[in-house]
């Protein structure tokens, strides 16, 4: 079986890295590009699956001797936790996760001994935009002097990391997903539940996780509060009623999700761009930490005027 087999959308990526281990070319170093949720993390699995597919017996890559996985960490008494179980353990951290310098510490040492199974070692850093100024630093040493391993970055753009990471590794462009893969994605990953909400569609440009990170979102909207927001409100009372449901019901992080929401469905339903931009302030002024309930009032009774 193709390990390329369940990454849709992205012909070029896969035949460029078919042909870098058929030709026994893998690079020292790759970056993978592209907005998040269009496949880059799985590219990079159904990469080392084929690099590693004489080595596995087994294993998956999930636990194989050759395989170094690095993400962005918060720190939490003393210990580094992934994001996922920060999210499991309930925390709430004010400071964004980032890459440690102890985390590329960490590779130059598992680096610094010889494949145990597999021709070669990978090491794969994802969201490498998050790394630290040090960790930066340190990594382009590993980079210029690899030995028999390839590093695998992933980032959202070229632009978000230092230039001279880019200049040390090969290119890898994944691109936003046509209506069709996206189809094909959704409905293979049985989330096709998702399709009937065309304005998520939209929102997510062609990324399928972001479709499903924002249908997780509108999940967390009543669907009373759903349906009043979703057209002017008839009377001042009524705005101002809303305003007030949407600073009860919802944090910080949905009403800015919300506001997305809102452009995009008034949007698609002929409203007038002076709406869109009644939303686009009240985006700027949660961000500048105003109070929600009053710049939910502002924007509605805005909307009704």
């Amino acid at each position: 079986m193709n390990p390329f087999t369940p990454l849709i959308g992205q012909p070029q990526a896969v035949e460029l890295l078919t042909q870098a281990v058929a030709k026994n070319r893998i690079a020292p170093a790759y970056l993978f590009t592209g907005t998040p949720g269009i496949g880059k993390v799985l590219g990079a699995k159904c990469f080392i699956e084929l690099i590693f597919a004489d080595s596995k017996q087994q294993q998956t890559i999930n636990n194989h001797p050759d395989l170094f996985w690095v993400e962005p960490t918060y720190q939490h008494q003393g210990q580094r936790l992934t994001i996922a179980e920060a999210t499991a353990k309930g925390l709430k951290r004010k400071a964004p996760p980032v890459i440690r310098l102890e985390q590329i510490r960490e590779i130059t040492q598992f680096l610094s001994r010889p494949p145990l199974k597999a021709p070669r070692q990978v090491v794969v850093l994802s969201d490498v935009d998050k790394m630290a100024e040090a960790g930066a630093n340190a990594l382009l040493k590993t980079l210029e002097e690899p030995g028999k391993a390839t590093l695998i970055l992933i980032a959202p753009s070229p632009d978000s990391i230092l230039s001279t990471l880019v200049s040390r590794c090969q290119r890898i462009p994944f691109y936003s997903l046509d209506t069709q893969a996206m189809v094909q994605v959704l409905q293979q990953t049985g989330h096709e539940e998702i399709l009937q909400h065309p304005t998520i569609l939209n929102i997510a440009a062609g990324s399928p996780g972001k479709a499903l990170a924002y249908h997780q979102q509108l999940q967390n909207i009543p669907s009373e509060l759903l349906a009043a927001v979703t057209e002017p409100p008839r009377t001042y009372r009524q705005a101002l009623e809303i305003a007030k449901q949407i600073d009860k019901s919802l944090d910080t992080e949905t009403q800015l999700w919300l506001i997305d929401y809102l452009q995009q469905f008034y949007w698609q339903n002929g409203c007038q761009p002076a709406i869109i931009q009644e939303f686009e302030q009240a985006r700027k002024s949660l961000l500048c930490y105003a109070q929600p309930r009053l710049v939910w009032e502002c924007t509605f009774l805005k909307m009704y005027v």
